[in-house]
Parts: C-alpha cells; structure tokens; sequence
C-alpha cells in the first residue's frame, strides 16, 4: 500500500488537476449535452447516443444519493452531449442490482459503472455485461474475480488506519491507551469493508488495546450496529470499554444511539468515515471524535470521465488512471484516492473549505453553538 501514501492535499490536487485535462479531451466545441434528466451545457458530442449505466448499492449511506449520484450526471452532461445516464439504487439487495444490471443492459447500455451491494455476486454481472461487449468499471468497491475495465476508489486499507490510529493515539492521550474496545465493522459483502478492518486490525493489533467484542454489520445498517453495541455493553458492562472502533458513521450512530440509550457516561470516542452531515454534527458536539473524509467529487467525476471514455470506444485518460489494482483476475487500471482524518480541529479546512458540505448545512439551529466553538460561521 506505500505507493498510495502520498501528501493527501497534493494528491487530490493532482487528480481534480487531472480531471480537468482528462475531461477537456472528452469535449469539443458542441455546447448541448444530455444527461439522465436532459440538462444542457457545455459538452461535447462524438456520434450516436451512448447510455452510462449509474448502478449504486443503498440508501443508508447518504452519500450516495447526496453527492456520488448527481456529481457523476452532473459530470456526464458537462462532457458528452449525447450520452444518457441510466441510474439505479439497490437499496442494499444484491438480486435487485443483479435485475437493475439485467435491464440497462437490455436497454442499450453501453458502459456499466456499478457499485456493488455484493462483490462476489457482482462478478456474475460482470460476466452478463462482457458477453455484450460492454465494459465494467468497478466503482468505489472493488469486484474481484471478473474481468472488469477499470475501478475508482480511495485506498481502503488507508482508511481502516486513518480511523485505528485517531482512537489509538486519542486513547493513549486520555491515559487508556491499555484498555478494552468495541469494534462495529462494515457490510460482510462488502470487499471495501474487509479492507477498512484488515486496515484497522493491523495498528490496533500493534497497540496495547483489547478488542473486547467485534462485530461485522449486515448491510452497514445503523439498526444493527445499535443492536450490537446493545450487546456488547450488556457483555462488557457499562464501564467495560474505553472506545469504540465504528466503520462509518452510520454504525457509529447507530452505536452512539445505543450507549445514549444504555446511560453509557461519558461516551467514549467513536471513529467513522464519510463525513456525512450528521456524522460532522456529532464531532462538533463531541458524541462522535472522528470521521475519514473521502473527497467524493474527485472519485464521482474520474468515473464519469471513464465512462464516457469507454462508451465511446476511446482508451482510458492515461493523465487519470495511473495505478493499477490485482482483483483476482488482472492488474486492473485503476484510480485510487487519498482519504483524510477529520476530527473537531479540521472541519472547516477540509469538509467546508472543499466544499463538500456548506457551513450553513452543518451548522443547524442545534449545533450553532458548537460551530461557534470550532471557528465555522
């Protein structure tokens, strides 16, 4: 994983810088373009209609509704003025994207960009689609054991000790660098989650913490999550814990429900990842210490680019996808994106400055005070 460890703020420069190049060479001078919802602009047109299948996994993850979905029709209709965004959600059932993938195929598609409910299944997709000559890219979570074009996504591993090391060394900072944690992992199907928890099992099995209990959370399900901080504070006892490790933020509000229902004081610091508008509110509140911002426009942009690319027969930008990825099958071209830490100190130079989240999203009449407090106006 060294070679992805580069400063994160040049690295996601590097590659907006990118996308800019890769996204002029995809235009022209025709300045209508046609996306999902027909919206005009300034791209450009290279010949008949092409159809980008846009296949997200589930809801419960807000970003995919509020960031991934329209920042990639958004791109797509800058850039190709006859192209046609198909969009699906699976709403976390891996049999519904299989039937969502069966019918953009049946409807003409001509790329598909699928982030997958299920990474094993998805290679059954992967299959449908080559046997129709229409390519993979392989979007966020990597699908193993297919042959598919391209994959976008952050280092994961990376993730996983972004979030260890901000609880180890808050942990050890508060005295309890030797005390009992919880550990909420993600999704079982999810590839991204195995990574996050290899990632995070490999600075926290180094440390002097113990994993008291560890649970992996069907369908990242902030329901579940609550349920198994549920048990593991019945398990454990109410003081029989001094952190929790939490995949994302929503099993970290799910776990945070929990100890506030349970009468768990103080809660002990959480991690998360995301940067979902709540998940942001808890840290400024000090229910939630951390959470790992993934620059979802940069991601979402450098897959339309490649979509439009492969949906009109041209190669991948080589000025974008400059690394490459083993999933099983072939060193797959690859793009791979830095993830950042986000705690209390930060929010206003990475969420807010990149414009990810406005301060007048966060800052709601219930966290005022606390934006205050953290310098965000």
């Amino acid at each position: 994983m060294g070679k992805f460890h580069r400063r994160p703020a040049l690295r996601i420069a590097a590659v907006v810088f990118a996308l800019g190049l890769a996204a002029a060479a995809c235009s022209d001078d025709t300045t209508t373009t046609t996306s999902s919802g027909g919206t005009s602009g300034g791209g450009g047109s290279s010949g008949e209609p092409k159809k980008i299948a846009l296949l997200l996994p589930e809801t419960k993850t807000a970003r995919y509704e509020t960031q991934d979905k329209p920042l990639f029709e958004a791109k797509v209709a800058e850039i190709c003025s006859e192209c046609e965004v198909l969009y699906s959600n699976a709403d976390q059932d891996a049999a519904k994207q299989q039937s969502q993938a069966e019918a953009a195929l049946t409807n003409g598609a001509n790329v598909l960009v699928l982030d997958p409910v299920d990474s094993a299944s998805a290679a059954a997709i992967v299959t449908k689609a080559k046997q129709q000559n229409v390519p993979v890219i392989s979007y966020d979570r990597l699908i193993k054991d297919a042959d598919i074009a391209a994959y976008i996504s952050f280092d994961n591993e990376q993730v996983g000790k972004l979030q260890a090391t901000a609880l180890v060394e808050k942990l050890e900072a508060d005295g309890k660098g030797s005390g009992t944690i919880v550990m909420i992992n993600g999704s079982p199907t999810d590839n991204n989650a195995t990574l996050f928890k290899k990632g995070a099992h490999s600075v926290i099995d180094e440390s002097d913490l113990t994993v008291g209990a560890e649970y992996d959370t069907p369908d990242w399900s902030p329901d579940k999550a609550q349920s198994e901080m549920d048990q593991a504070t019945t398990q454990l006892g109410k003081d029989g814990f001094v952190g929790v490790y939490a995949a994302n933020d929503g099993t970290a509000g799910g776990a945070i429900s929990s100890m506030k229902g349970g009468n768990v004081v103080p809660i002990p610091p959480v991690t998360g990842q995301d940067a979902e508008i709540a998940g942001i509110q808890r840290i400024l509140s000090g229910e939630q210490y951390m959470t790992v911002y993934k620059a979802v426009k940069p991601e979402a942009e450098g897959a339309a680019i490649m979509a439009v690319a492969l949906a009109r027969g041209e190669q991948l930008p080589s000025d974008l996808v400059k690394d490459k990825v083993n999933n099983n099958t072939k060193d797959v071209p690859s793009v791979i994106l830095v993830p950042v830490a986000v705690t209390k100190d930060n929010v206003k130079s990475t969420v807010i400055a990149d414009g990810f989240w406005t301060a007048d999203q966060i800052c709601t009449d219930a966290y005022k005070t606390a934006c205050e407090e953290a310098g965000i106006s």
